[in-house]
């Protein structure tokens, strides 16, 4: 068992695997950083220094620049600091009193900090050895039981506060495990991850681009359009067969809805607007309101419900410019959502449904995946007993499917709670996509009504809920994912076909007419280059069939097939290989392990 001291100095053991002790020995590693750079740097000023999903960052006010050829000399001072086994030592003063020691240091973001928070309370502060710093904790006992697992990894600008209006600060990010093997691990993760870099991926495919004409706007290009309308494809295949009906709703609408909707209250900072007739409009960030508009639109009864609505809704979100991040932080994006209108007695059985449709999908693409169930935030609308039903119900739900979860206390959307799926990797990465939605909320706002059997009205239950999420973002995830090698199903170019010089560009190009009156996606490489150039081409663009054709192909009216999976597969007859490869996409299969 490990010690930690908490926020108010008592003791807890935790054992190695508890979440708590690695986030906690992160968060102790970034104190060690913050001593470190007040002994080298002893006029930096200390911001804000928290543990995070995958390490620590600190957050610093530097009298001098600092670059990343620093963070080796950082690193040797904290490994000194850890050799030196200062205790972490909790104690509190009074806010006068913190805010006079946090003055007499010169930390004046400690003493902002400090001015921020209620008065008449107590002010924890952690010091170890000629160190002390505002915090509530938890730590380690000790700076070695930080170990020897740790690195300092990048420089990186941070506005304090994360406010534009303020200063820019030097944030130093880091990582650290219990072990070394761990971190290993890790930083091998983080190498194979650069190699998988979307960005790069999707030049290099041709996927998608951006322009200074438009941060944070993605374009598609011809490849890119058809891997994203394949998916688009699926989901609309997908969701015929379970009953949804498919509607589109404008883009830009009134703030009288978004008022009604409590969206103007809880995300305008988020929101686009423009003014229309001496009349407020907003860009929609989210597709829910006119869903509802669409439930409004007739008349409903109980016999119509549940009434399944899917949407692939274009939305716009106002995203800081520092934030943008190739298609994983866009500031436009499909939405592939749905809203299901139904009865209280429905809620279990809408929600199982939901849940096998993006099993299916994600067990389909690879991916293994971890559920969260989260609750009511502090900004939320409606009642306790709302909010209680609502919570019940995901839970029935997923007990019901047999499915392990964890509980993200206060982390529901404002409008009820939520099931989150996070899915895995090839590299073991989390990306949370899914969500399930139970909202109480919008239904009574805008006073929605169906006809019971009773003969009297009632008030529908809705859910919101996404399989792919954003589907920008779940391309970069999938292109990620495979390295850019897509299952044949989902490649932009499922085959192409590799003339050995120009004498068979004719062949080659009847060869293109039989796949593509298949309707199998081919290309012809019709360069006066080598084979072995146009082989090494084609691999490079993870083309997953090639098909060489050259003399005896011609005579004997075959292909010699190359694929991705296997290499040479011999020669087959164009009919047999159009039989082969329409099973293969018809029925999804995936020829090669994901890695």
């Amino acid at each position: 068992m490990i010690l930690l001291t908490m926020h108010d100095g008592s003791i807890q053991e935790v054992d190695e695997k508890d979440p708590l002790y690695l986030s906690t020995l992160r968060h102790s590693c970034s104190h060690v950083l913050a001593q470190a750079i007040k002994r080298l740097y002893p006029d930096a000023k200390l911001a804000i220094g928290p543990s995070i999903a995958d390490g620590f960052y600190y957050d610093i006010d530097f009298a001098e620049p600092v670059t990343e050829s620093d963070l080796s000399k950082i690193e040797t001072e904290m490994r000194k600091i850890i050799k030196e086994n200062e205790k972490f030592e909790y104690f509190s003063l009074p806010r006068e009193e913190a805010i006079a020691l946090m003055k007499e240091k010169n930390e004046p973001y400690k003493v902002e900090l400090i001015e921020d928070l209620p008065e008449g309370e107590l002010i924890s502060f952690f010091k170890q050895g000629d160190f002390t710093d505002l915090c509530a904790g938890p730590h380690l006992q000790n700076t070695r039981a930080v170990g020897k697992a740790f690195k300092l990894m990048n420089l990186a600008g941070a506005y304090w506060r994360g406010s534009e209006k303020n200063k820019m600060l030097t944030r130093i990010y880091g990582t650290a495990f219990a072990s070394k093997e761990e971190l290993e691990q890790h930083l091998h993760m983080l190498e194979e991850a650069k190699k998988r870099d979307h960005r790069k991926i999707g030049k290099e495919l041709s996927l998608f681009m951006f322009h200074e004409a438009g941060p944070g706007f993605p374009f598609f290009l011809p490849n890119g359009m058809t891997l994203k309308n394949t998916l688009i494809d699926y989901w609309r295949e997908v969701h015929h067969k379970n009953g949804y009906v498919e509607v589109a709703t404008p883009i830009i609408l009134n703030r009288k809805l978004w008022e009604t909707s409590g969206h103007w209250d809880h995300y305008k900072e988020n929101m686009y607007t423009t003014v229309i007739d001496d009349e407020d409009y907003a860009v929609k960030p989210m597709n829910c309101p006119g869903g509802v508009l669409v439930y409004q639109s007739e008349p409903r009864s109980y016999r119509d419900l549940p009434l399944r609505v899917g949407e692939l809704g274009l939305v716009h979100r106002h995203e800081k410019s520092g934030q943008l991040h190739g298609l994983f932080r866009v500031r436009c994006f499909t939405q592939d959502d749905a809203h299901i209108f139904m009865m209280p007695e429905q809620i279990k059985d809408e929600i199982l449904g939901v849940i096998k449709m993006i099993d299916d999908l994600y067990s389909l693409l690879g991916f293994k995946y971890k559920v969260e169930l989260s609750t009511r935030p502090e900004d939320s609308m409606g009642s306790d007993e709302d909010w209680e039903l609502a919570e019940n119900g995901l839970k029935s739900a997923l007990e019901a499917a047999g499915l392990e979860y964890v509980i993200n206390e206060g982390d529901g959307a404002f409008y009820g709670p939520k099931i989150d799926f996070h899915l895995i990797d090839a590299i073991g990465r989390e990306w949370q996509c899914g969500t399930i939605q139970l909202d109480f909320q919008l239904p009574q706002r805008f006073e929605l009504e169906y006809m019971g059997s009773d003969g009297e009205k009632h008030r529908p239950i809705m859910i919101h809920r996404v399989i792919f999420g954003s589907i920008e973002r779940f391309i970069g995830i999938l292109t990620e994912h495979f390295a850019g090698a897509f299952p044949t199903w989902l490649a932009p170019v499922q085959a192409k076909i590799l003339p050995v010089s120009d004498k068979y560009i004719d062949y080659a190009r009847s060869i293109y007419d039989i796949l593509d009156k298949a309707g199998i996606r081919a290309a012809i490489d019709e360069r006066s280059e080598k084979l072995g150039w146009k082989i090494r081409e084609a691999q490079k663009e993870k083309v997953p069939y090639m098909l060489i054709v050259g003399e005896k192909d011609e005579a004997e009216k075959t292909v010699s097939v190359r694929s991705r999976f296997a290499g040479d597969e011999g020669a087959l007859a164009p009919e047999v290989f159009v039989e082969n490869i329409k099973k293969e996409i018809s029925e999804k299969i995936a020829r090669e392990k994901i890695n």
